[in-house]
């Protein structure tokens, strides 16, 4: 394989994995992603891949079998996603998705958007008809997401969340609370947030190399809304938060004339006043 990266042990995997796969027919094709094909990966990184499996021995494909010839597994189970992930013996994980070749390939090109594939034919590691790599190739250009309708989407999305967080705080249950601002609105700040400075390319998982993404303001501002599971500490990390998406969503208006719903914005800002 011509292309390397900096984790020499995934490198090889991957090798190994084109080996294995072309040696195997019932398989039609492999397509990796993940931060490999992006030129991202490290010491840290995963395995990540599509095994399209001919339609005709989708039944009779066992998946861990064919997984434990890469190398020895410490952990195999199908996840919450329905995919199955795998740990192997030197701890680097492993998530393959085992899909029927027909319905699968052609799905491939509607990830435009989501999934960008900068070097595809260096993605495709198996292509026995040619249909993958005419699907990944639709996947080489990066679209980012449309501005105005992403920041108005998202600016309703945080109202939304943060007046459920405002009801979760009064109702004393700081565990969810806590949760709710960590998992689901901090996410969307962030997307908002790498929208306003156009820095997209880690849009699905917007926490991903934060450090090198966004300017030290936005991230104090982030490091603002993050806090234990305690109390007092979460009260103040969801004001900081709503302040953060009030900035943000004023910042977006400016920008893409997005008419704001101030009175709705006020009245979350008094409901989280009065958790304290």
């Amino acid at each position: 394989m011509d292309k390397r990266s900096a984790c020499p042990a995934l490198d090889d995997r991957i090798a190994r994995l084109r080996q294995l796969a072309h040696a195997d027919s019932r398989l039609e094709g492999v397509l990796l992603y993940g931060s490999w094909t992006l030129g991202e990966a490290d010491a840290h990184s995963d395995i990540e891949a599509y095994l399209y499996i001919q339609d005709d021995h989708v039944a009779d494909f066992d998946g861990l079998a064919f997984l434990a010839q890469l190398a020895p597994l410490k952990l195999a189970y199908t996840n919450m996603y329905g995919i199955l992930a795998v740990v192997f013996d030197d701890l680097m994980r492993g998530e393959f998705h085992l899909t029927a070749a027909g319905p699968g390939i052609d799905e491939v090109p509607t990830w435009q958007g989501m999934v960008h594939l900068p070097r595809p034919d260096d993605a495709v590691l198996l292509d026995r008809t040619g249909r993958l790599t005419r699907a990944a190739r639709q996947l080489a250009e990066f679209r980012p997401p449309e501005p105005a309708a992403t920041a108005r989407q998202l600016i309703d999305e945080l109202a939304n969340w943060t007046l459920m967080l405002a009801h979760v705080l009064a109702r004393g249950e700081t565990a969810r609370a806590h949760a709710l601002l960590h998992t689901v609105i901090a996410p969307q700040q962030l997307q908002l947030c790498r929208l306003l400075r156009d820095s997209t390319a880690h849009w699905l998982t917007p926490s991903r190399a934060l450090e090198q993404d966004l300017p030290a303001a936005d991230r104090d501002r982030y490091t603002a809304t993050t806090a234990a599971a305690r109390r007092p500490e979460v009260r103040t990390a969801a004001s900081d938060s709503w302040r953060w998406s009030r900035d943000l969503a004023a910042e977006a208006a400016d920008r893409w004339t997005i008419r704001l719903p101030h009175e709705l914005h006020e009245q979350i800002s008094d409901l989280l006043d009065g958790t304290r």
